[in-house]
């Protein structure tokens, strides 16, 4: 069977696809770049993925492979190559040295300093394909392009919750809702993303060590906790635990009425951050929306924090899904409801948001009974 170059195109650039998410968490603050070369005869003869920052992008291992095979090929690359010298050449002169012919690219640079690569490989010669038709590339820079578009993080929420809308299980059953190979998941994105976010409401009753055990970590995660009040405790288990930094987020006047606080939270390894924010009077004890809006930016800018993962408690979580800060959920539903008494998300629920706020479901399934679903805020 005939492929029509139209398909070829698509099956190619989610090969990439494919290539670049075995890169997840590795590339970053960099987009993980898949890349697939054909030769003229249209064998697959190189393919590749950006490496972490300082080595080479996708375009560059796949060329690599190659080798002299690529002249007069063909390329199919998920973002436009870069046309600047940073840490590493420009992708684009290397295309052009190597003699590709045509090149397919599934997403347009959207990033000032790296863009024009698309013009500067047309005017080489080479003939440039656009295809933004490709969910599958879409969703692969979907976080990139919320970065460079906002100035913030992309942020993951995460939630357990019974099949009725509980979120805890009495001390005395057990400390979590979901089961082993959930908290499995869990744990292997942690080692995958800048930061993890929590709320001092999760940090006085679950005392979370937020670190990333049992799985091979990509990156050390920093541990931010939104504390207005620097409630937080000198002895919490993440300030005794080896792994990422641990932020503590509070309000400039609770920091400046209290220097014994800070200090002492600073002794014990924390680093405080003052975050300002037009927050009403009426939210005070907690985060509105403007000063989470102020937090992620500062995180962005001064930490060069590019993803987060948030765990945390339904007060938080509410706060971040209205004022429109939330770019992907992990959700699991334990097949058990939850025992008298114990408290259920507010109305509506974040699994009612995530479907009237543009998230589309990337994929769901099972993790041993828990039922497992990723939702992604798709522009």
């Amino acid at each position: 069977m005939t492929i029509e170059p139209l398909d070829q195109d698509r099956a190619m650039l989610e090969r990439a696809v494919r290539i670049a998410l075995r890169g997840h968490g590795e590339a970053e603050p960099n987009p993980s770049v898949g890349c697939v070369i054909a030769d003229a005869e249209g064998r697959v003869v190189g393919e590749g993925r950006t490496r972490p920052p300082g080595g080479p992008h996708g375009e560059i291992v796949a060329l690599r492979q190659a080798g002299t095979a690529a002249r007069g090929g063909v390329a199919w690359t998920t973002l436009e190559p870069c046309n600047h010298h940073g840490r590493t050449p420009p992708c684009v002169d290397a295309l052009v040295e190597a003699g590709i012919a045509r090149l397919v690219v599934g997403s347009i640079e959207t990033n000032e300093v790296a863009s024009g690569g698309i013009a500067r490989l047309r005017a080489a010669g080479v003939e440039v394909e656009i295809r933004s038709d490709v969910d599958a590339v879409r969703r692969l820079h979907a976080g990139f392009h919320r970065r460079v578009s906002t100035g913030r993080p992309w942020v993951v929420v995460k939630w357990a919750e019974t099949f009725d809308g509980a979120l805890a299980t009495p001390p005395e059953v057990s400390p979590w809702i979901s089961g082993p190979r959930s908290l499995g998941l869990v744990h292997r994105e942690r080692g995958r993303v800048d930061a993890i976010l929590t709320g001092i409401g999760t940090v006085l009753a679950d005392d979370p060590r937020l670190d990333a055990r049992g799985v091979r970590r990509r990156r050390t995660a920093k541990r931010v906790v939104v504390d207005p009040d620097l409630r937080i405790p000198t002895d919490a288990a993440m300030l005794k635990t080896p792994g990422g930094e641990v932020i503590v987020a509070c309000r400039p006047d609770v920091a400046a009425s209290n220097p014994d606080r800070v200090g002492g939270l600073e002794a014990a390894g924390a680093r405080v951050l003052a975050i300002e924010g037009d927050d009403d009077e009426s939210l005070r004890g907690r985060f509105g929306g403007d000063r989470l809006d102020h937090l992620l930016r500062r995180l962005a800018k001064e930490e060069g924090i590019g993803t987060v993962l948030t765990e945390c408690g339904p007060g938080l979580l509410q706060s971040l899904f209205g004022a429109d800060l939330v770019d992907a959920a992990l959700v699991f539903t334990a097949p058990e409801t939850g025992p008298t008494g114990l408290k259920p998300f507010p109305r509506p629920r974040p699994r009612d948001l995530l479907a009237t706020a543009g998230f589309e479901t990337i994929w769901s399934g099972h993790r041993g009974p828990d039922a497992a679903r990723w939702s992604q805020r798709i522009d």
